[in-house]
């Protein structure tokens, strides 16, 4: 029997593929797998073909296919999937052998599937995988925690994928035990929530109050992806201002505005309310999330409810131009530094609960590359804390330690909003806003959509088509055409 894969990997859908093939061009030998096995035959007969990848017809073809100990890498659905796979694999698997979860499953999940399958004599490791399609393939950020005893014999294989940053650093590190991995993970992602609304009403703004063409917009992301906003979103948000219709119609223009999710950001915002963290912005984003769903309300809505609509802003040639796009950076800027130091006051407050020893430092450097998060930002991070073993009490406001005065978020908000005071917003702004957004036919949310799709193939509903039918579009021209059915942003 040949024993030569090096890994296994079940779940042959957008993020497998291109894990799979990343795997294979770093020089490990993959098993694939896929409960439907007709999709491991076209995997290998097209995506894969000419590569070292193995296939299985079965889980004990899968293991008998494996060095030992055996390490097998599930990419399901989050919840009971993960645990039915599970219960057909440990039957067939030996003490020591590994099995790992990289979807976007509860943390809670996680360390009770830890507890479970350590007490039949097997480790586990649940770890999140950042970057989507491209980054899968090219490089992921990847947040792996559960059994200690199972990282030596993953390290070769994750950091060696990892995306890498300066000095050849890997984007992975050991996270901490039990579902501290998943949990990094979903604040990840709760972040990433924020980021892309964030941008989303940064597009809304330079669109509608200053009436800028997509073109425009285009340069402007790109300018923004040289300077301290540098990071993926930035990046492929860029792209996508830019990507054209065949009639020369911006894409984004034709997507229908109701962005989808798949639960991280709603746990996070929940776990906030369990551990008394207030991660305000990354809450209003998952809400406005489910007002865009809303589209048919919204569109009756913004016949009968009053109130104004977004005017457009006076300024002062293109100097005053200039002046207000620097103002929607800093401000932008601003708010995803106070998002940041939510996200780390919330790790730091699970952590404590949990008795996990995290390492934040790492953490910065884990989201660095391969996934969405501001570059420039994450190495103030990084370089602010102090030297030697991460620390069991991190600062609590890390991401807001050191950088220039724009970035300053009193300072950076002051320009965006200059009526602004210093004191807290009261409650009564929430309704207003919702009010506003609720008789709002058309939201940014076509422009989120668009990125859901450019990284993780999530597809998107098109204004000119049917509800209900899907699309999805090879940004880049590297991507394929198969579409996500696990993962989310």
């Amino acid at each position: 029997m040949n024993t030569q894969g090096d890994i296994a990997l079940i779940g042959l859908a957008v993020m497998g593929q291109n894990l799979i093939l990343n795997m294979n061009d770093h020089g490990f030998t993959v098993v694939a797998y896929n409960r439907t096995v007709s999709k491991v035959d076209e995997f290998l007969a097209k995506e894969a073909k000419g590569t070292k990848v193995i296939g299985a017809s079965s889980i004990p073809d899968m293991v008998a296919k494996l060095k030992k100990p055996r390490r097998v890498m599930m990419l399901v659905k989050a919840g009971p999937a993960v645990d039915d796979l599970i219960q057909q694999l440990v039957p067939h698997l030996e003490p020591g052998d590994i099995i790992i979860d990289g979807g976007n499953s509860l943390a809670q999940d996680t360390a009770r599937r830890v507890r479970e399958v350590e007490a039949k004599g097997l480790l586990y490791v649940g770890t999140g995988v950042s970057g989507g399609e491209e980054g899968a393939r090219r490089g992921p950020s990847i947040m792996p925690g559960g059994s200690p005893a199972a990282w030596p014999h993953l390290r070769p294989i994750f950091q060696g994928v990892a995306a890498k940053v300066e000095g050849g650093a890997p984007c992975c590190d050991w996270v901490g035990e039990g579902g501290a991995g998943h949990y990094v993970k979903m604040v990840h992602n709760g972040i990433e929530y924020g980021d892309m609304q964030l941008i989303g009403e940064a597009y809304h703004l330079m669109k509608e109050g200053l009436g800028m063409s997509y073109d425009e917009m285009h340069e402007v992301f790109a300018e923004w992806n040289q300077g301290v906003l540098d990071s993926y979103l930035i990046e492929i948000t860029r792209d996508i201002l830019a990507f054209k219709e065949p009639d020369g119609t911006p894409l984004v223009e034709r997507i229908l505005d109701t962005a989808g999710q798949k639960g991280t950001g709603k746990w996070t915002v929940q776990d906030s309310m369990e551990h008394g963290i207030p991660i305000t912005l990354i809450s209003e984003a998952v809400y406005a999330r489910f007002v865009s769903a809303l589209k048919d309300e919204r569109v009756a809505a913004s016949k009968v409810l009053e109130g104004p609509t977004i005017p457009r802003i006076e300024v002062a040639g293109d100097a005053g131009k200039r002046a207000m796009i620097d103002a929607i950076r800093d401000a932008l800027y601003a708010s995803k530094m106070i998002s940041y130091a939510q996200g780390y006051m919330l790790m730091r407050a699970a952590a404590k609960a949990n008795g996990w020893n995290l390492n934040y430092g790492g953490i910065a450097l884990m989201w660095r590359g391969g996934g969405p998060n501001p570059r420039p930002l994450l190495r103030q991070n990084k370089g602010g804390l102090p030297p030697g073993p991460p620390p069991r009490e991190p600062p609590p406001h890390p991401c807001l330690q050191g950088g220039d005065e724009r970035a300053h978020p009193r300072g950076g908000e002051a320009r965006a909003r200059p009526g602004t005071r210093g004191g807290p917003p009261p409650p009564r702004s929430a309704p207003p806003a919702l009010y506003d957004s609720y008789r709002s036919a058309r939201l940014p949310a076509n422009l989120l959509q668009a990125q859901r799709d450019y990284f993780g193939a999530h597809t998107y509903e098109r204004t000119d088509g049917p509800r209900g039918e899907f699309h999805h579009t090879n940004w880049t021209g590297r991507g394929g055409e198969t579409s996500s059915s696990t993962y989310n942003a």
